[in-house]
C-alpha cells in the first residue's frame, strides 16, 4: 500500500509547486487500507479541509485507477506528533479558516464520519463534522518558520553553463561575491525549469559560505504574501516589517509574478524594496517573463525590477543539453554513453528539469528490467514522449508556422518591407524551407514575393552562419520546429 501511497504522491508532486506539496502533501502519513476505506493521518484538523477541497480528487484518482476501487473513500485521523516537528498546518496556508472538525471524504465532496483523534488530541473535538465544498478563508494560527529555506543541491558547481544562460549565471556569481554592490537589483527571468531557481539557490550559498552571519531570507512570493496576510491577521506587521526590512541582509524571491493582481502585498513588497535597496543589501528576484510584461504590476514596482540588471535563460541549446545529462549522469552515478546523451538531448528540448527527469526515469526503467542503458534501449524507452513525425509538407506550412511564432502577417513575409523583425522572420522562414524541404533557391524566391535565388542563398547562408554561436536563434528555430510537429 505505501508504494501505491508514494506514487499517487510523486503525481502531486509534479502537478503542484514545491512549497505546496511541503506544506499541505509531506506531513500526511498513509496509516493504511481497510477495504474501501484509505485511513490518512494528519497533524491537525485543519488539513482535513485544505486537503478535501484541493488535492482529494488528484489523490483518490490515482489510487482507485491503481487499486482497481471505484468506491475507495478517505478517513482522516489526528495524530498531532506529526506537527511537532516545525510549525505547519495553516502557516503557509494560501487559504482557509481553520477546519472544525473532521471527515470521511470521497472524491472531494464529504461522507458524514469522523477523525481518530490521536497524540493527545480531544476526543470531544475530534468528531465534529467538518464541510469541504468550500475554498476556506486564510487562517494561519502560528508564525511563520525561520529558515533560509536554501536547496542544498542547487549551488553554482553543480549548474551547466552555456550561451542560453551565460549572462544570468555570470551576474548571479557577481552578486553572490559582491551582494549589495553590483547588479543589486538582480531581475532572472525565462521559462519554467530553465535554472532560475538553481541560480537564486546558488547565490543564498556562495553569500553565506563568504559570510556565515549573513541573514538570507529565500522564499517564493507565494510564501511572502502568505506571511504578508499572517501578520496583519495577528497584529503582528511590526514583526513583519523587523523580519524584512530590518534583520534581513539578503532577500531572495523566486516566481515574483505570483504578486500580480495583489495590491496591498505589492505595497507591502515595495517598501520591503525600497528599505533593503537604500541600505545596500542584496535583492534577487526571478519571474517566468520580463518585468515589462508582467500583467496587473504596479509600475512602480516594475521599475524598481529595472534598476539593476534584467538577465533572461534561454531554452537550452544541444550542446549545452548533452552537458547537463552528462552532468547530472555523474552526480547519480549513472552509466551514460554519449550517444544516448545526444539522443536524449534531442528528444526533450523544452527544458532542463524535463532533460533531468526523463534521464531518472530512463535510469529506474533499466534497473528495474536489469538492462543496459544503451542506444536502442533508450529509443524504446522514449518512444511515447519522441517527436511525432514531421507533418509540414509545403512551404505554406512554415511560412504559417514562423508568422505565427513571430506575430506578423503572412503578406508581410512576402512583401518587399525590409524592417528588422520582418526580414529576420523572412530569413528563418527561408531557412527552414530549405533545411526541411529541400526547396531550390528559385522556387523559393517566388513563394517568398518574387525574390532573386541570390537573395534566398544569401538568407539562408546566413541563418546557418548565426545557428551555431546565436542561442536566441536556436530557440527560435526549435520553437517553430515544435510548432510544425502538432
Amino acid at each position: 500500500m505505501m508504494e501505491l501511497w508514494e506514487a499517487a504522491l510523486d503525481e502531486l508532486r509534479s502537478r503542484l509547486s514545491a512549497e505546496n506539496f511541503e506544506a499541505w502533501l509531506a506531513p500526511v502519513d498513509c496509516a493504511g487500507l481497510e477495504e474501501d476505506t484509505l485511513r490518512l493521518r494528519i497533524p491537525n484538523r485543519f488539513y482535513a479541509d485544505w486537503i478535501s477541497s484541493h488535492y482529494l480528487d488528484i489523490i483518490l484518482g490515482s489510487l482507485r485507477q491503481r487499486l482497481d476501487r471505484p468506491s475507495l473513500k478517505v478517513h482522516w485521523e489526528v495524530d498531532e506528533r506529526l506537527g511537532s516537528s516545525e510549525a505547519q498546518g495553516g502557516s503557509e496556508a494560501q487559504g482557509g479558516s481553520e477546519a472544525q472538525g473532521g471527515s470521511e471524504a470521497q472524491g472531494g465532496s464529504e461522507a458524514q464520519g469522523g477523525f481518530r483523534a490521536q497524540g493527545g488530541s480531544h476526543p470531544g473535538q475530534a468528531r465534529t463534522p467538518v464541510s469541504s465544498r468550500s475554498a476556506p478563508r486564510v487562517h494561519m494560527r502560528e508564525k511563520p518558520r525561520e529558515t533560509t529555506g536554501l536547496n542544498p543541491k542547487y549551488r553554482f558547481e553543480s549548474f551547466v553553463v552555456g550561451p542560453s544562460n551565460q549572462l544570468a549565471h555570470a551576474a548571479s556569481v557577481a552578486a553572490a561575491s559582491s551582494p549589495g554592490r553590483r547588479y543589486n537589483p538582480l531581475f532572472l527571468f525565462g521559462g519554467v525549469g530553465l535554472g532560475k531557481t538553481h541560480l537564486i539557490n546558488a547565490t543564498g550559498h556562495t553569500i553565506l559560505q563568504n559570510r556565515p552571519d549573513a541573514h538570507i531570507l529565500y522564499l517564493s512570493a507565494e510564501r511572502f504574501t502568505n506571511e504578508y496576510i499572517w501578520a496583519l491577521q495577528n497584529n503582528k506587521m511590526n514583526e513583519f516589517h523587523a523580519r524584512y526590512r530590518d534583520e534581513c541582509g539578503v532577500l531572495l524571491v523566486d516566481d515574483i509574478q505570483f504578486l500580480a493582481g495583489k495590491e496591498q502585498t505589492q505595497e507591502a513588497f515595495f517598501h520591503t524594496f525600497n528599505a533593503l535597496y537604500h541600505s545596500d543589501r542584496q535583492i534577487v528576484v526571478s519571474c517566468d517573463v520580463n518585468p515589462q510584461h508582467i500583467p496587473d504590476m504596479e509600475e512602480r514596482l516594475i521599475s524598481r525590477f529595472q534598476w539593476g540588471l534584467v538577465a533572461d535563460i534561454q531554452p537550452p541549446a544541444l550542446d549545452t543539453r548533452v552537458a547537463i545529462l552528462g552532468k547530472k549522469a555523474e552526480q547519480e552515478g549513472i552509466q551514460l554513453a554519449d550517444d544516448v546523451a545526444l539522443f536524449i538531448g534531442e528528444v526533450v528540448t523544452n527544458n532542463v528539469r524535463e532533460l533531468e527527469g526523463t534521464l531518472l526515469r530512463l535510469a529506474v526503467k533499466a534497473e528495474l528490467s536489469n538492462q543496459p542503458i544503451d542506444l536502442d534501449f533508450a529509443k524504446e524507452a522514449l518512444r511515447s514522449v519522441m517527436p511525432r513525425p514531421e507533418t509540414a509538407t509545403s512551404v505554406e506550412d512554415v511560412q504559417r508556422a514562423v508568422c505565427e511564432y513571430f506575430n506578423i502577417r503572412l503578406a508581410d513575409l512576402k512583401s518587399p518591407r525590409r524592417h528588422r523583425s520582418v526580414t529576420h522572420a523572412r530569413m528563418v522562414a527561408m531557412w527552414l524551407c530549405k533545411q526541411r524541404l529541400g526547396t531550390s533557391y528559385p522556387e523559393l524566391g517566388s513563394r517568398f514575393g518574387g525574390r532573386d535565388h541570390t537573395t534566398v542563398l544569401s538568407a539562408v547562408r546566413k541563418i546557418g552562419d548565426l545557428l551555431d554561436k546565436d542561442s536566441k536563434l536556436q530557440s527560435e528555430i526549435e520553437a517553430i520546429e515544435r510548432k510544425l510537429r502538432v
